[in-house]
């Protein structure tokens, strides 16, 4: 299944509210160094709230660490960004995808971007509006991805 890959990320809340999104769908979750923030960080606990045992945390101290072990996973890595090549929604996701999200300060850095096998972006409807909140962006690709790739059939549901 699609795995999640922060680069960098910088605020707290932002990583803990993705790693909630994570452990509700059983989705890996790379976060890659330096980052904004000690994992300790008690806003990044509050926003995941009591679900990190169920998230399947993965450190990386740098983008190196982080491309050997993707490497030796294989599979194809898909940056989120701005300016992206196509539509998240047209864009046909594999098992095997590494869903890349940046920093929110300045996104994922365009040397990554450059070696990406895919980028794509989330279409905005008000010229004005740069982009979504980093949370947001990584639950709307990572719920594409599992809707096209049928996961989430296979979820839970709370009633």
């Amino acid at each position: 299944m699609p795995q999640l890959v922060l680069i960098h990320p910088q605020i707290p809340p932002n990583t803990g509210n993705i790693a909630r999104t994570c452990a509700a769908t059983g989705t890996e979750l790379h976060l890659v160094g330096p980052l904004g923030f000690e994992i300790s960080d008690r806003y990044l606990k509050r926003a995941g709230l009591d679900y990190w045992p169920y998230v399947n945390l993965h450190c990386h101290e740098d983008l190196a660490a982080f491309g050997a072990c993707r490497q030796q996973r294989g599979g194809r890595a898909i940056g989120f960004s701005t300016g992206g090549r196509c539509s998240y929604a047209q864009f046909q996701f594999q098992p095997s995808d590494w869903l890349m999200f940046g920093s929110e300060t300045v996104g994922i850095p365009q040397f990554v971007l450059d070696a990406c096998d895919a980028t794509v972006f989330i279409p905005m409807s008000q010229p004005g509006v740069r982009s979504l909140n980093l949370s947001v962006s990584a639950a709307v690709g990572l719920f594409e991805a599992k809707r096209q790739l049928g996961e989430l059939g296979s979820m839970i549901i709370n009633t």
